[in-house]
């Protein structure tokens, strides 16, 4: 049956490929056909994640993108891959004023430095596919909100946004397409590491028209579709994925 989100013998690498959003784009990818390339930190989380898969070809490899020893082992194990999903990242919650450099230069480093310089390194390997898709997790924030104590996140953010675009640009002569996906809430676990009361989270879902936050499998079917030949038309886009929030 005929399929434009089909991913069969698609080679995608996730990284943040433990939880959340990252873990489900994995999920849904390999449904989709996909080979996946899991990346993260956790080798036990990982496993979990590798079995949850459809399908076989599945290999995990545990890395702190930050660390270049990492990369270029990981790099050693990469075939040529069709796709990429930058879903790594880390929040952080506090007013700016009360920010230090180290902790500005940590999120600019694990959310901007770190998926930018793989893609580099994947790019200047001759590892990715022509046709290939680049997809990275960006955000609402910092693009188009704007949240107290979001600062430097919403920073890293904005920049991923940015340079994309240009990456858009200048890859498109080898037909490589590159996106963001700008989630607003998305029900994982990071909300529990913002300090944020079960009453304060209900109260803000509350401001979405939906009246609730994204799953993240909702999330994932916007990366099957980046992935897909079915966006081959598609790059240098921002895909909005907030409930309605920013039409408020």
């Amino acid at each position: 049956m005929y399929n434009p989100f089909d991913l069969t013998n698609k080679i995608v690498l996730v990284t943040g490929a433990s939880s959340g959003i990252g873990q489900s784009i994995c999920v849904e990818c390999s449904r989709m056909g996909a080979k996946l390339i899991l990346v993260g930190r956790n080798e036990e989380r990982l496993k979990k994640t590798c079995s949850m898969l459809e399908g076989t070809g599945h290999f995990y490899h545990c890395c702190d993108l930050v660390c270049e020893e990492d990369i270029q082992s990981l790099l050693k194990e990469c075939s040529m891959v069709d796709g990429i999903v930058h879903s790594a990242g880390i929040g952080l919650t506090l007013p700016f004023k009360f920010t230090s450099s180290d902790e500005l230069k940590r999120v600019m480093e694990i959310n901007f430095h770190a998926p930018v310089l793989l893609t580099q390194k994947i790019l200047r390997s001759k590892k990715m596919q022509k046709g290939g898709s680049i997809i990275y997790l960006a955000s609402i924030d910092g693009v188009l909100t704007g949240h107290i104590g979001n600062s430097i996140y919403s920073a890293s953010k904005g920049a991923l946004v940015g340079m994309a675009k240009v990456q858009a640009v200048e890859l498109a002569a080898q037909n490589i397409r590159v996106n963001c996906i700008l989630p607003g809430r998305v029900d994982t676990p990071l909300i529990s590491r913002d300090n944020i009361s079960k009453e304060q989270v209900e109260v803000n879902k509350h401001l979405y028209p939906l009246k609730r936050y994204a799953r993240p499998e909702e999330i994932a079917y916007y990366a099957v579709y980046l992935l897909s030949d079915a966006s081959s038309f598609t790059t240098g886009s921002n895909l909005v994925i907030d409930g309605g929030f920013t039409l408020l």
